[in-house]
């Protein structure tokens, strides 16, 4: 009862298989750390997007107050029609810009699933090591 079937003592396999059970874990954790960093950066590029999108937003409501003066001020047809299809045209791109990083940053998409999916097959190797 104190040897197993290749002659390894009990004590040694228990020690084998914590041995393992730490290497599995270091190595998730490096993987958790991995995928992280690539959720991360990828984080950085959604708000480097919105940033920009803010940017073109500010810059036109200062072109469509801008236009929105001239505009009363002329009551025609003149520079300030075309300060206003300028500002429109930022105002789009900010639309876009801000849309488009808000995606990039969804909280579903930043989930690390490969350590998550590594994990849960450790647990079930790591059961079926102990059976």
């Amino acid at each position: 009862m104190n040897d197993s079937s290749d002659g390894r003592g009990l004590v040694t396999l228990i020690g084998d298989l914590a041995q393992q059970v730490t290497t599995l874990l270091q190595t998730e954790g490096k993987l958790l750390r991995s995928e992280m960093s690539d959720k991360l950066s990828k984080i950085g590029a959604g708000a480097v997007e919105v940033l920009g999108g803010a940017i073109c937003l500010l810059a036109a409501l200062m072109v469509l107050l801008q236009a929105l003066v001239i505009a009363l001020a002329n009551a025609g047809l003149g520079p300030g029609w075309s300060s206003l299809l300028v500002g429109i045209a930022v105002a789009v791109v900010g639309v876009v810009l801000l849309r488009s990083g808000a995606a990039t940053m969804k909280p579903e998409d930043l989930a690390p699933e490969r350590t998550q999916e590594q994990l849960k097959r450790d647990v079930r190797v790591v059961k079926e090591q102990l059976k």
